[in-house]
């Protein structure tokens, strides 16, 4: 994969955006927050996504770029060429086993959405009320055939994208979905705005109940904020060894974290408008997507097109998002062991299939598996989103703080002022460190 460039910067943008901007953003950002507080959770997300979010991936787009390979080849580059232990690569692979983790159930989420959105179109959720949704999306989770399929189909679409190439696929594709999405998204709040329930939905994420903040709130919006703007899991980092030289990193995670909170505000504003409108639960956790919000399309008014419009978005973003995960993964494998993108691409849609097929049955068959009252989808969500996100973030973070030249950093942010820049290095060296630390230590406790 080495040699291989975005044409532009703009290519870039959409690509490292639409990486961002996934289900994290309108799947996983409204149930966290509903599980969480409300507008709590969104000021400490705010939070971490501006002081934490965007210096880290600053740090991951200069490691991708100058180390001009797979993440764990990119940081072995570095470490080779500032005289540092060869063992810092090993951080590039604790981001490879978090997408791999985060990609493996993901797939399986992305094939429910294929699937209502196949619902959607075939009958726009008519005539379902409450007891029909939880029936159906209980009777979803139990069709282990169905389901197998559809998130064979999300990984397919995948991986046909990534076999295409950088520039070909990659590009190609982010360039036409990336402005589609955002376009269905800005159509679908602009609708709420002329429909009851909005002062309430933005009350409820606007207005903080400060005592609703602890330990656990943070950790859970550290996780999101990672989770959200796709930091220690890989794809920045091969995105970055794919952006030209010359190109402002700054002003591009500036772009990528903007376009990416205001995605997840607006899906807020997209969804609990609908919720309150009709009387549902904000707090009704991964099934506030598939079970709740088909109750809230059968009752309005041109709830069809709603339907349809709301889950082709969410289809494009599940896509574009596993398309940022998926790659660093080929790109590995296809440097690590010289096999050529097909058959890299192939080997990892197999070994993809088997955790998602893994995931598929841990709503049913092995549901009863349980560790600590969580079942194998939970486990991997927590180690995933409140374990190896931060302590990835974490490193990143040590790695380019304390181990890359300030010569090598001032290069790569040549256009940032020296005092944004000496801010920008006191965080990453410093203030990041010991706040991530602080807050996974005492979320975890």
């Amino acid at each position: 994969m080495q040699g291989q460039q975005f044409t532009s910067t703009f290519g870039f943008l959409m690509a490292a955006t639409g990486f961002a901007v996934g289900l994290g953003n309108i799947w996983r950002f409204p149930y966290m927050t509903g599980e969480n507080g409300g507008g709590a959770f969104v000021f400490v997300y705010v939070i971490c996504v501006v002081i934490i979010g965007i210096p880290i991936m600053m740090a991951e787009i200069m490691a991708g770029r100058n180390g001009r390979a797979n993440p764990p080849q990119a940081v072995l580059n570095i470490s080779r060429r500032e005289g540092r232990a060869v063992g810092w690569r090993h951080i590039g692979n604790l981001n490879l086993i978090t997408a791999f983790i985060i990609l493996g159930t993901y797939c399986v989420i992305a094939g429910w959405v294929l699937w209502y959105l196949y619902k959607a179109v075939m009958t726009g959720f008519a005539g379902v009320d409450a007891e029909i949704a939880s029936q159906n999306f209980v009777a979803a989770l139990s069709n282990i055939g169905a389901m197998t399929l559809w998130t064979g189909l999300s990984l397919l679409l995948t991986g046909a994208i990534i076999f295409l190439g950088v520039n070909q696929g990659i590009e190609r594709c982010v360039r036409v979905l990336m402005p589609v999405l955002l376009i269905l998204i800005t159509g679908l709040v602009l609708y709420n705005v002329f429909q009851d329930g909005f002062s309430a939905a933005l009350s409820y994420l606007f207005s903080p109940d400060f005592s609703k903040i602890d330990g656990g709130t943070f950790l859970a919006a550290v996780g999101q904020a990672f989770f959200s703007v796709g930091v220690a899991m890989a794809g920045m980092m091969i995105f970055g060894s794919y952006l030209p030289d010359g190109v402002s990193i700054t002003r591009c995670a500036l772009i990528i974290v903007t376009i990416d909170t205001l995605v997840a505000l607006l899906a807020g504003l997209m969804i609990f408008p609908m919720v309150f409108r009709f009387g549902l639960d904000p707090a009704s956790g991964t099934g506030l997507i598939f079970q709740t919000l088909p109750i809230a399309f059968a009752q309005m008014p041109g709830g069809y097109l709603v339907a349809v419009i709301f889950f082709t978005l969410l289809a494009v973003a599940a896509v574009t998002s596993m398309v940022g995960l998926l790659e660093p993964l080929v790109a590995w494998l296809s440097e690590q062991r010289g096999l050529t993108r097909a058959k890299s691409t192939a080997a990892m849609l197999g070994l993809l299939g088997a955790l998602g097929i893994i995931s598929v049955l841990s709503y049913n068959l092995i549901a009863g598996v349980q560790v600590m009252n969580l079942d194998l989808n939970g486990i991997l969500d927590f180690v995933s989103s409140q374990i190896t996100l931060p302590v990835g973030g974490l490193l990143i973070a040590v790695f380019v703080g304390w181990q890359v030249s300030r010569e090598t950093l001032r290069a790569e942010l040549a256009d940032l002022p020296e005092l944004a820049f000496n801010v920008w290095h006191l965080l990453i060296r410093y203030l990041l460190p010991v706040a991530i630390t602080t807050i996974l230590v005492t979320g975890l406790l």
